[in-house]
């Protein structure tokens, strides 16, 4: 398949790693262990630990060596923290690179990236295809070489019944802009969103919505967005939106249509929204 297979998973990013590790076990969240990453046989300053999901996943990643190269993510962190990474998913990075080149994108071509699951335990190894400056961040398709060392049943049970990453939602000044951008990047076309704005539905059933800040700013009250564009906050489905409320009870949560979210200051600079 030459086209995107998904949404993969966002990425929220910090110079603080325990506190953004820990704001993500305190929201309920079943974390994989500590993993430094490294570009080929390079070792770089970053870590992360993921909240695996039945489909999808959180990556939650931080600079731990600042002497150490962090493959662009400082230069990332100097414009805001928060949610800085979207990657969509791919099954044939040789086609997806020949697509994106036909489109006239400048990509030198695939990048491996790979890091340990855990300490003594295989090693993650994934292919990525950047979209060259993109503005929203870290735009990606990503392959998965090894998807069985990182989808283990293991770390895929959370207390706040977190099932599968459903959307991604991107605020921009420009959305008409943006969605095109994703568009090219997917090889997948547009819709127009419900609210406002555009919708990039996904193979898998996700989405990546794309919205003007007045639209997003109506179904996330309280949220803003750090800059524009954006990504400002993700939709996680859960088993039971019940009981999800009873363990975030202690959070300040936020009704929104279909389900509760949790404000960025809690969530590391991300809304995070829950639906049944």
């Amino acid at each position: 398949m030459s086209t995107s297979s998904g949404l993969d998973h966002v990425g929220v990013c910090s110079r603080d790693a325990a506190a953004l590790w820990g704001a993500y076990e305190r929201l309920g969240f079943t974390l994989t262990p500590i993993a430094r990453q490294s570009r080929g046989d390079q070792p770089l300053g970053t870590a992360n630990r993921c909240a695996m999901l039945q489909r999808g996943y959180i990556e939650l990643l931080a600079v731990v060596d600042p002497a150490l190269p962090d493959n662009g993510l400082g230069a990332m962190l100097d414009r805001f923290e928060g949610a800085r990474i979207l990657a969509l998913g791919m099954e044939d990075s040789e086609g997806n690179l020949a697509r994106l080149r036909r489109a006239g994108l400048e990509i030198p071509g695939i990048s491996p990236l790979s890091r340990p699951v855990e300490a003594g335990g295989p090693i993650a190894r994934f292919e990525r295809l950047p979209l060259p400056e993109a503005p929203e961040g870290r735009v990606q398709l990503v392959r998965h070489l090894t998807p069985e060392a990182i989808w283990q049943e293991r770390w895929m049970g959370h207390a706040n019944g977190a099932t599968e990453l459903r959307a991604a939602i991107v605020v921009s000044g420009h959305p008409a802009e943006s969605a095109a951008r994703l568009s090219r990047l997917s090889g997948l076309a547009l819709e127009p969103d419900p609210a406002g704005g555009f919708a990039l539905p996904l193979p898998d059933g996700a989405r990546v919505r794309i919205l003007p800040p007045e639209v997003a700013t109506a179904i996330l009250p309280g949220a803003e967005a750090p800059a524009l564009p954006a990504v400002m906050a993700m939709v996680i489905g859960v088993a039971d939106l019940d009981a999800t409320r009873r363990h975030l009870a202690a959070e300040p949560l936020v009704e929104v249509p279909g389900g509760v979210m949790v404000p960025p200051a809690r969530a590391a600079g991300c809304a995070l929204v829950f639906e049944a």
